[in-house]
């Protein structure tokens, strides 16, 4: 509160009254001008009426400086209000205790809706779904903590897309909330559904996810369209073995065996076929929301190389492993890495020649330049036939094969690059395979040390 007006309303006050004080001051000189009074009375009266006139100029001045107080509190800052506020004259003390009862009335008031917008602003933070606050020019100005969680840093992607874009012109010129549905595709495929709310100038962008939803509608179609593509080849194998036990071998035990041998491992691929098809449709259900326990990869590579070593026996084949002891921790789902790591060896020892060496190489990322240095690196190569250039592209599709015959004599589902691809996609990763025909090839994992 600015002490300047106050300094000036008391000798304001003093001033007034002495100014009243001067007509008594003539009329007593002009009385003993005339000799109607004597100087000693008269000036005694002056005298009187002068201090007075002054005795109250002070008691009203410093009442008039209280109340300016009182009222600068009330009109800014109720809670400046002076600690002595006794009014000394009659009038003005009714007039500050109203003053008073005015002020008390405007703090209730101000607790009152300071409390209103915590609990207010406590209940936006805690929304299930992201929201935001933009500026007219459609800057983010504030964002809550599912918005904060959901897009990161990447809130730009969504605030770029056209379908917002377009939304947002919309509700500035209807002044009206309007709704949109729009898809991100990076880093992870997601379903949005938007609804955008004007306020007098600034905006507020209410985003929902339906990708969960729309997942599970999507891993419905997609797990009837793959497993009667995929199952109908063994289903076809069993009934047709089923009706021969029943029909002309059923009296010859050397073929009921071999062809209850030929229906136990179609069965075995049926059932790798369905788990991996659940598991697929598990990871691509939780793909948007990434993993936040941090994870140190080293004993998981330990652990699944330990897993992998009667394969690697079996097989006769070597694995030479390089993991330094100070890699960064990384934010990670531990089943799901494992997952990616026991297919990519899995396959290097399917795929890779007989007797023949894997190397396992994990590094900070930072020695190779197609990679962001924020990071690690987990290479698996193999020293197998290798995979033909055109066919790179489209290995982590759905039951993609190469030579499909191999494959599936290997056991293998086509599911596991693809179950790959999406649990990287989760972690924000990335994925790079480099072959060469006659030479082997090489699976690159790239997982990032922050999301």
């Amino acid at each position: 509160m600015s002490a300047q007006p106050l300094d000036r309303a008391w000798p304001a006050a003093l001033a007034f009254f002495l100014a009243l004080a001067i007509l008594p001051s003539v009329a007593f000189g002009l009385l003993v001008v005339v000799g109607a009074l004597h100087v000693l009375p008269a000036f005694l009266a002056w005298a009187a009426c002068t201090g007075v006139a002054a005795g109250f100029g002070v008691l009203l001045g410093r009442d008039i400086m209280l109340m300016t107080a009182l009222v600068r509190a009330l009109q800014t800052r109720p809670e400046d209000m002076p600690r002595n506020t006794s009014l000394l004259v009659p009038g003005m003390r009714l007039l500050g205790q109203e003053a008073i009862r005015l002020i008390h009335a405007e703090r209730l008031s101000r607790a009152r809706l300071v409390a209103s917008a915590t609990e207010d602003r406590a209940l936006v933070e805690r929304l299930p779904d992201p929201l935001m606050k933009l500026d007219t020019a459609g800057n983010p100005v504030w964002r809550n903590a599912s918005a904060v969680a959901a897009f990161g840093t990447e809130t730009a992607a969504l605030l770029r897309h056209p379908m917002l874009r377009t939304a947002l012109a919309d509700a500035g010129q209807t002044n009206a909330p309007v709704r949109s549905r729009l898809t991100l595709s990076v880093p992870v495929p997601r379903d949005l559904d938007v609804t955008v709310i004007p306020v007098n100038g600034p905006v507020y962008v209410l985003v929902t996810d339906r990708t969960h939803e729309r997942a599970l509608e999507k891993m419905r179609a997609d797990f009837v369209a793959n497993s009667s593509h995929e199952l109908r080849t063994p289903l076809a194998s069993l009934i047709g073995f089923i009706e021969t036990l029943r029909g002309p071998a059923a009296d010859d035990p050397e073929a009921q065996k071999r062809f209850l041998s030929i229906m136990a491992e179609q069965a075995a691929r049926m059932q790798r076929v369905i788990g991996d098809l659940l598991s697929l449709s598990r990871i691509e259900i939780s793909e948007h929301q990434p993993p936040e326990e941090l994870l140190d990869i080293r004993p998981l590579l330990e652990r699944i190389i330990a897993g992998m070593e009667p394969m690697l026996h079996e097989d006769e084949m070597r694995l030479e492993v390089a993991i330094p002891p100070d890699l960064p921790v990384v934010p990670a789902d531990a089943d799901q890495l494992a997952q990616v790591f026991t297919n990519l060896l899995d396959n290097a020892i399917k795929y890779g020649k007989r007797g023949g060496c894997i190397k396992l190489v994990a590094a900070r990322a930072g020695t190779d330049a197609r990679f962001a240095a924020n990071g690690v690196l987990v290479s698996v190569a193999d020293d197998g036939a290798g995979i033909p250039r055109e066919h790179i592209p489209r290995l982590t599709e759905r039951f993609y094969r190469v030579d499909k015959g191999r494959s599936r004599a290997v056991g293998g589902t086509g599911l596991g690059l693809a179950i790959v691809k999406h649990v990287i996609n989760r972690h924000r990763g990335r994925l790079v395979i480099d072959s060469t025909e006659g030479r082997g090839t090489v699976f690159t994992v790239w997982l990032p040390t922050r999301i």
